[in-house]
């Protein structure tokens, strides 16, 4: 980017979405017909009621009270005026905890922009080394990095002391938050019911006995090693069936659909054809249809249950075994139960809802060999996505446009088009390459057979993270400093390349202001907007919602994807850390990052929900409960 009017122009444009953003959610939010959609937690708990009730037609989709078009703004305090132990009742610990980490934010940056603004930007801005350097290209924001002070030179006495403040007050900060995460977790358990998954530990790869099946074999091996052994369920590739199950239960709300059409009109039998998605084929009486459909499934449904039951190779070397106590689930999830690592393989077990049971029936052999697969797809995949990412920072380059096209010259000189390109294309064309990397990861990390839904949430979230941290910020880093430097490497010794690198790295901050703007402050404000729930519960309940379940679908509120937006925080506090002794100017937009993501995502969890998983409970119960004997 250019000088700072151009991060100014950038800026605005940025600030105008974001503001657009929250106007059109001001405005939709109070409109009736989308009550449900930014609401539905309370829908589900029975404490909101739908406005749709007025006689008027017009008001049950508009709202024509003007008053409240004025007070647009009321979600902000209804958002935070919700207290932490109220919070946790309302939405669970982990959307406590997930909020929290954008205040752990604010807490580590406000100090430390505080003192790198006040001490290291002008520490910076009075050096005149890149002034007296005519090797390097260089602009406003560069003079205010480390890149401005000379080697050798005393200034960088401070840079060096800012970095042991900044490291010091980062670890006094994460134990302070770690402490008080810790006493909420162990508080929370302490409070909570009892659960059938804290007593229960997932045993894997059971070794095959000649003399007794998989269920003698479970019991007699925990009975003898295990005093607090209370009960098993040994574990059946019922994959088959489950299908047949939602196959049924699919064609039973079609028939409650049909069935509910007939009592509102019943001189009228209702039809249906019988092809795909009922758009071709033999036309036929509906409710007759669906009853022999039904009965059909119900047969094969009950002729595959006793397969199963009776097939010995149907029983998978997985089982659940249940404890009498916490301290004995605790003890043989933690503890290896065989001289042989491969063999009995103890793990907490997920909770029913987070169990992933098509993974379980994945022979214990091919577990190693798939994620071994898919560690070589992953390396292959962050590898060539540098490819896109070098492309975008080419586009931040306005030099290497105008050589390659001379003719667009006049167009990209202007002031306003060069801002956009600079400030806002980069980041929004890196933004797009994004969306469906989070997709691709996850169908990655069920490929390599994670047993719970949380699990795989965590395995995705740690892919996502190493490849932002790999190719947005290594990949921006060196690409970018590659292109932009590539006639100084030209002409300079092969011995000066890595000190011009070191010099021109802190140079990148300005494409990390564009991405933070475009992804941290549009983005953030895109996502209270809740665009895509929105469109979606619209269709279908215009299109698709025929009884009452479908309704119940439609309105469901869904959950803060924890695999995507856990690593964009660690980035953020990558850039910052990295950035705060090197480009303090960076600092400022992290902290209304910060805020501005805590205002949101206060508001989300208020009104929607993170995780029915409890992915933070599950990580933490492990250890608390070795200190809660009295179970």
């Amino acid at each position: 980017m250019g000088s700072l009017s151009d991060i100014g122009l950038a800026a605005g444009i940025n600030i105008l979405s974001a503001i657009g953003f929250l106007l059109a959610f001001a405005i939709l939010r109070i409109q009736p017909f989308n009550d449900r959609v930014y609401f539905p937690k309370w829908y589900l708990k029975g404490t909101r009621s739908s406005p749709r009730h007025s006689s008027n037609v017009v008001s049950k989709f508009v709202n024509l009270d003007c008053g409240t078009y004025l007070r647009f703004l009321n979600w902000m305090p209804a958002a935070l005026k919700m207290p932490e132990p109220e919070l946790i009742c309302h939405a669970g610990l982990d959307s406590a905890v997930y909020v929290r980490i954008y205040c752990l934010g604010l807490k580590l940056f406000v100090p430390i922009a505080m003192l790198g603004l006040s001490v290291l930007v002008p520490v910076n801005w009075t050096s005149e080394t890149l002034e007296k350097t005519k090797a390097l290209t260089f602009n406003d924001i560069d003079k205010l990095s480390i890149s401005n002070v000379g080697k050798g030179s005393d200034r960088l006495w401070a840079h060096l002391t800012m970095a042991y403040a900044i490291t010091f007050w980062t670890f006094y900060v994460l134990y302070r938050e770690y402490k008080v995460v810790a006493t909420m977790r162990l508080n929370f358990l302490a409070l909570e019911e009892r659960r059938p998954d804290q007593f229960t530990v997932m045993v894997r790869n059971v070794p095959p006995d000649p003399d007794e099946s998989v269920s003698e074999h479970v019991q007699h091996f925990f009975s003898v090693n295990h005093r607090d052994y209370l009960s098993h369920q040994v574990v059946y590739n019922a994959n088959k069936l489950a299908n047949v199950v939602d196959k049924k239960k699919s064609l039973q709300n079609w028939l409650v659909y049909y069935e509910n059409k007939h009592a509102r009109n019943p001189e009228k039998r209702p039809t249906a054809k019988t092809g795909f998605w009922g758009l071709w084929g033999k036309r036929v009486d509906a409710i007759d249809y669906y009853k022999n459909e039904i009965e059909k499934l119900s047969i094969e449904e009950e002729s595959e249950r006793e397969l199963i039951m009776n097939d010995q190779k149907a029983i998978m070397p997985v089982a659940f075994v249940s404890f009498k106590s916490r301290w004995g689930a605790a003890v043989c999830a933690q503890t290896q139960q065989s001289s042989n690592p491969t063999i009995w393989l103890t793990e907490w077990a997920p909770e029913p809802r987070d169990v992933y049971w098509p993974n379980l029936s994945i022979p214990f052999f091919e577990l190693t060999i798939r994620r071994l697969i898919m560690a070589v797809a992953l390396f292959f995949l962050t590898f060539f996505f540098m490819i896109p990412i070098a492309f975008v920072q080419s586009l931040a380059n306005i030099e290497g446009i105008e050589r390659v096209a001379p003719f667009l010259r006049p167009l990209i000189e202007k002031k306003v088009v060069k801002s956009f390109i600079q400030g806002f294309l980069p980041g929004i064309v890196l933004k797009i390459f994004l969306i469906l990397l989070p997709t691709i990861l996850m169908t990655m990390s069920k490929i390599e057979g994670h047993t719970s839904l949380s699990g795989l949430n965590r395995k995705s979230a740690a892919k996502y993270y190493l490849f932002l941290f790999v190719n947005v910020f290594l990949g921006s880093v060196i690409t970018g400093t590659a292109f932009q430097q590539l006639d100084s490497f030209i002409h300079q010794s092969a011995n000066t390349i890595p000190e011009t690198i070191g010099e021109s790295i802190p140079m990148k901050a300005s494409f990390f202001i564009t991405f933070i703007m475009v992804d941290g402050w549009a983005g953030i404000a895109a996502e209270i907007l809740r665009l895509k729930p929105l469109i979606m519960f619209h269709i279908k309940n215009s299109f698709l919602v025929k009884t009452d379940q479908d309704r119940e679908q439609a309105m469901d509120p869904g959950s803060l994807d924890f695999a995507s937006s856990e690593p964009r925080i660690q980035l953020y506090f990558l850039l910052g850390l990295v950035y705060a002794a090197v480009t303090p100017i960076l600092l400022p937009f992290i902290l209304l990052f910060f805020g501005f993501s805590y205002l949101v995502f206060r508001h989300q969890v208020y009104s929607l929900k993170l995780n029915d998983l409890l992915v933070t409970i599950q990580i933490s119960i492990k250890w608390p409960c070795l200190r809660v004997q009295t179970f």
